[in-house]
């Protein structure tokens, strides 16, 4: 029976990085994973629907350079090509992660752990023990329990990236993130969307004035969007509701996710709901025991998941590394145009604060690229200027909101914002300017 320093189980962006950052700080790791390198992230939840969001946007600008006068023929789309080209992408950055994982000298395992309370993890016919346990294990889609839902046929995003076939219409069920971002990775390319959501609004835990944005977004995108009701039963391919009843070709459910947690379900963990309970350093009710990502709770994101490895990895290893702030964790949708987040939102403010909001449509280089829809909005408290929160919506904000973070987590503020100098003409400036804002001191205002 082998001995490792730290044995992680699961491979997805928290296990992964976890143990690399082990390794190169000099410990003996073991990796398990049941089932591919990169989780869930990796083969079917963000790299492959921000791949096919990639190819919607190249769709849509071809259409803007026609409206400009830089005429083409009609877009076909080779959606085969399209999907051949998302599963080339994912296996090259599969391979990347296993090299590290051989460059690092971790010791990787393939499939199904069992572990013990005494820290005795059983993979296939190979036993191994480990000072201490990261559980990495990551989450499944949830799909309701609706009446009659055995009788339907339906996707969730662990299958509808096999797709071969673009869908002349698809039915999506939900409106959170997820849901609104497959919505705009296919409406683009011909795919005829209704979305059901029984909530009264999308989006509804991202910033409030992108949501509008986003709705009328898709609305020019031929996007039918059903809002505010009650699901009351499923037949066959129809769905009946209290607003009517809608028929399907396909269907997705993009309902969230659930912790997978069997795992520890024998291990006598304390929980919170669906949740492993852990402490402020990811340490769970039982000693050498911890659990990041998916398993508990928090931003359901992978660089959440990969901040928490490289901590929980620090803490086990006596460095006393500073608290995970969930104030800088950067929340973002990769719609068209994209919102970007952090911190606070403006209803979440506890304390006298100060709001700016600068829309793009009077920043030069948006108006040249023709992305003009969104804003950067600044919510700074009173008097210090200190960032409270930020949202960053159009175009690349996805990218943008990073010179705003970078300010906040070395110390800076509104001033810091309003005194740098950005080049010009970049959508970026639009950052110095709201932030000049602040004071009054706006120049396009």
């Amino acid at each position: 029976m082998e001995k490792f320093d730290i044995a992680i189980i699961g491979a997805g962006p928290g296990g992964y990085v976890a143990a690399i950052h082990a390794a190169k700080n000099g410990k003996k790791v073991a990796l398990i994973e049941r089932d591919k390198l990169g989780g869930a992230c990796y083969n079917v939840g963000c790299i492959p629907s921000k791949i096919l969001l990639e190819h919607s946007k190249l769709v849509q600008a071809i259409n803007r350079g026609n409206s400009w006068g830089i005429e083409t023929d009609n877009v076909k789309i080779n959606f085969p090509r399209l999907m051949q080209r998302k599963d080339t992408i994912i296996q090259e950055l599969l391979t990347n992660i296993e090299h590290y994982i051989i460059n690092n000298h971790i010791t990787l395992y393939r499939g199904e752990a069992t572990l013990t309370k005494d820290l005795l993890i059983t993979v296939g016919n190979e036993t191994l023990t480990a000072s201490d346990i990261i559980l990495a294990t990551g989450s499944k889609p949830y799909v309701p329990p609706f009446e009659g839902l055995e009788s339907a046929t339906y996707f969730t995003t662990d299958t509808f990236f096999n797709l071969k076939e673009l869908p002349a219409q698809l039915t999506i069920i939900g409106g959170g993130v997820i849901a609104v971002e497959m919505a705009f990775s296919l409406a683009p390319l011909g795919t005829k969307i209704t979305m059901l959501n029984h909530s009264e609004d999308i989006l509804q835990t991202e910033e409030p004035e992108a949501r509008p944005l986003i709705r009328e977004k898709m609305k020019k995108l031929g996007i039918e969007l059903i809002t505010d009701f009650q699901f009351e039963k499923f037949e066959g391919h129809t769905i009946h509701t209290t607003k009517g009843i809608y028929t399907y070709e396909n269907l997705l459910f993009a309902t969230g996710r659930r912790p997978n947690t069997e795992i520890a379900q024998h291990l006598e963990l304390t929980f919170e709901g669906r949740l492993i309970a852990v402490n402020e350093h990811l340490q769970t009710s039982q000693p050498h025991i911890y659990a990041i990502g998916d398993l508990v709770g928090g931003y359901q994101l992978a660089h959440s998941a990969s901040a928490e490895g490289i901590y929980a990895v620090d803490y086990i290893m006596g460095n006393q590394p500073a608290l995970i702030d969930q104030a800088s964790i950067p929340r973002c949708v990769y719609t068209h145009p994209e919102i970007a987040t952090f911190g606070l939102l403006e209803e979440q403010v506890k304390v006298p604060y100060t709001m700016t909001k600068m829309p793009l449509q009077t920043n030069p280089k948006a108006l040249m690229e023709g992305n003009t829809e969104g804003f950067v909005k600044l919510i700074t408290k009173e008097g210090s200027g200190q960032i409270l929160g930020a949202c960053v919506v159009g175009d690349g904000a996805t990218e943008m909101l990073n010179a705003i973070l970078a300010a906040k987590n070395s110390g800076g503020t509104a001033l810091s914002l309003a005194q740098m100098i950005f080049p010009h003409p970049t959508v970026s400036e639009h950052i110095g300017d709201t932030a000049k804002a602040v004071f009054g001191k706006a120049i396009h205002q």
